[in-house]
């Protein structure tokens, strides 16, 4: 078939389901069916299946067909917030706030405004940060036992900034950069920005398989491995220091660059040494204060092998210079007096709390989640498709995730991911045994 013919069987498909003359969960024919139909290849046909399915038009589930996607609830890109209900609980995404935050703001701007020298705020601060809010930062992270020397601290506009420029800097495109098959969207997201090539490491209860991945790095170049070892998104996992070791010796092995996220690490009250620590030659380290101080504080940083800083640091002088002078003041203020320390203990206690509502809520379920995390990995029944429950929960005003913003390779678990740190405390206990009850109400 020609490429023309076959874009448009693709565009006809694209244009009935935009339209709503092929309704959400509409079953379609099947690969062979379709093929018959339309007097084409079965692979051509596989084909424009894919391309729909990478449109997010439609989901393929092994063993059941193919289906028009339900667009409701967060898939990994911006959620859909235009609900039929006035109100919305919203467990997609986590937007931690502890009670008198806003007065903790408050009086850091007043400390601001009347201390040092107010105007070099307005200044350009150099690509990276200064040697002094460098100096904070490598403090901060010893308590994370992370010892490293402020010049190989880049400071930047949040985590995300710090993963694009780590792979901005060190990868090129067709790179093949490891990752678990679920894992963080945004690394799906700035692979494919800079034209990567996802390579999926199957994961266990306890971790990524490190035999899978060894296995990879010997069949294929593997230039750089991305992992989140310390209280995982979405599955919550701490890698025992047994496996850090062996995923260090894996990458020694097949020279790969380790790219450590430790976004959430500091749930974890008592955790193994970072990867950073037992190779700090080839791990990059970013984290930032999104989720232990206020997700609207873009404030991250990376820690990069010492040969890697210029380009780095070229890197985001390209990309979007650094982190803002206001908003570095405020956040090595925080680092400085505590204050940073004190949210993270009140955020544990405050995530354990919640995952305790959330195991009596769900009782009986099939959850997965770290103890004192914001997320819970919920796995649905063989009968339930993510898109139509998220749909479903929609109707009732309950946000949520579907496995399909986590996954990185074929397999698409029939899961959802809660995010608990956004609602009050008060109203999650009820909104979870709501959530509960529409989902064991839906008919196989």
């Amino acid at each position: 078939m020609r490429s023309s013919s076959y874009k448009a069987v693709v565009h006809e498909f694209a244009a009935a389901i935009r339209a709503g003359a092929i309704p959400a969960g509409t079953r379609l024919p099947t690969h062979r069916a379709l093929a018959r139909e339309r007097g084409i290849a079965l692979a051509t046909a596989t084909r424009v299946y894919a391309e729909l399915a990478a449109l997010g038009l439609v989901v393929g589930e092994p063993g059941r067909g193919t289906f028009v996607r339900v667009r409701s609830g967060y898939d990994g890109l911006e959620p859909s917030r235009a609900l039929p209900v006035p109100r919305v609980a919203d467990l997609s995404f986590n937007q931690p706030l502890a009670p008198g935050q806003a007065g903790l703001l408050r009086r850091a701007l007043r400390t601001m405004a009347v201390s040092g020298d107010v105007e070099a705020l307005l200044r350009q601060h150099p690509p990276g940060g200064h040697r002094h809010d460098r100096e904070v930062v490598a403090t901060y992270l010893l308590g994370r036992g992370i010892d490293t020397v402020p010049h190989d601290v880049l400071l930047t506009n949040g985590t995300q900034q710090a993963l694009d420029i780590v792979l901005r800097a060190l990868t090129r495109p067709g790179d093949g950069l490891a990752v678990d098959a679920l894992s963080y969207p945004g690394i799906k997201l700035l692979a494919s920005a800079h034209s990567l090539d996802l390579a999926p490491i199957p994961v266990t209860a306890t971790g990524p398989d490190l035999d899978a991945l060894d296995q990879l790095c010997r069949a294929r170049s593997v230039r750089a491995v991305y992992t989140i070892p310390t209280v995982h998104n979405p599955l919550g996992w701490v890698l025992e220091r047994e496996q850090r070791d062996r995923l260090a010796a894996i990458a020694r092995a097949h020279d790969c660059l380790i790219i450590e996220d430790g976004t959430y690490a500091f749930l974890e009250p008592s955790p193994p040494p970072p990867l950073q620590a037992l190779a700090p030659e080839r791990t990059c380290y970013v984290a930032g204060l999104s989720k232990n101080m206020a997700p609207g504080l873009r404030f991250g940083f990376a820690v990069l092998p010492g040969g890697h800083v210029e380009s780095a640091t070229r890197s985001l002088r390209a990309a979007a210079w650094g982190a803002p002078g206001l908003v570095t003041a405020l956040a090595t203020g925080w680092l400085s007096d505590g204050t940073v320390t004190r949210l993270e203990k009140d955020r544990r206690e405050d995530a354990a709390a919640r995952q305790d509502i959330a195991r009596a809520a769900l009782a009986g379920m099939n959850v997965t989640a770290h103890p004192t995390s914001y997320t819970v990995w919920l796995g649905l029944e063989p009968h339930q498709r993510p898109d139509h429950v998220a749909a479903v929960l929609a109707e009732e005003g309950i946000l949520v995730s579907t496995a399909d913003a986590f996954v990185t390779g074929p397999y698409r678990p029939q899961a959802l991911r809660l995010a608990l740190a956004t609602l009050a405390m008060g109203e999650l206990g009820a909104v979870l045994h709501h959530l509960r009850d529409t989902i064991e109400a839906i008919p196989p």
